[in-house]
């Protein structure tokens, strides 16, 4: 098969995958703490020289280079703009840091402070996970205990006693596996957020960061690389084609 068929075959797949993550980014243009992904794309050597048959520079035809190929994702972590609700179980964290939620037995990281109280009066997420506090429990808010409100700490005050909430940060942003749209697995043990850094708005909520006109952008460009790209896949099997064709009328 002629190289550039690969080559061209490359940067549609590259493209393709691009299109998948910014379709992602704009499925969640409205959902709470979601922090936007990109593409990382990368030119890549010809397979001779990364199977190391050959070397960079050797003046071959491999030195035309292999295309173009998805390196990974990465996540933009950001602080999203914050909405004014005037919820009161809706908070948001200025600065760095992350909530701790629990599913299943296992702590995740999330910015999304949408929460909610359930009938039993432990705060969770919009999807019944519960929200810890500082010590690694649920928190719970006892109705018969009177009104209660949440410090520019994050401390949920009630009754003369404060119950601090999880604010916790990663030793590296590298550490964080998105899990889901809006929340993330470290890697390796956090941190707490020191007291002097703690910050945390009642009745707001820390939107998406993803930008419609940005990411709209953006998939125009990668749908018009991918056509590019298919668009040179068909020409050149058109040309291969009329070249065997002629081939074989010659050869008769």
């Amino acid at each position: 098969m002629p190289y550039g068929l690969y080559i061209s075959a490359e940067g549609a797949q590259a493209q393709s995958k691009r299109l998948e993550v910014i379709s992602n980014n704009l499925a969640n243009v409205d959902t709470a703490g979601f922090k936007r992904d990109l593409a990382t794309i990368q030119a890549r050597y010809a397979e001779a020289t990364e199977q190391g048959l050959d070397s960079p520079g050797s003046g071959s035809i491999n030195d035309l280079g292999g295309g173009v190929s998805i390196f990974g994702t990465q996540t933009e972590f950001g602080t999203g703009p914050l909405k004014k609700t005037g919820v009161e179980t809706d908070l948001a964290i200025q600065g760095d840091g992350f909530f701790v939620v629990s599913k299943a037995g296992q702590n995740y990281l999330t910015r999304a402070g949408n929460f909610m109280l359930n009938p039993q009066g432990m705060l969770t997420t919009d999807q019944g996970h519960a929200v810890l506090n500082d010590s690694g429990q649920p928190i719970n808010i006892d109705p018969t205990l009177g009104p209660w409100s949440v410090n520019d700490a994050g401390g949920i005050v009630q009754a003369g006693g404060v119950n601090y909430l999880a604010l916790v940060e990663p030793q590296s942003l590298g550490d964080l596996v998105k899990v889901g749209n809006n929340t993330y697995s470290p890697l390796a043990d956090t941190l707490p957020v020191a007291p002097a850094r703690r910050q945390v708005s009642a009745g707001y909520l820390e939107q998406s960061g993803v930008q419609a006109t940005t990411e709209m952008m953006e998939m125009i460009e990668a749908s018009r690389a991918f056509e590019a790209n298919v668009n040179l896949i068909r020409n050149q099997d058109q040309m291969l084609g009329t070249l065997i064709g002629r081939v074989l009328r010659g050869s008769s």
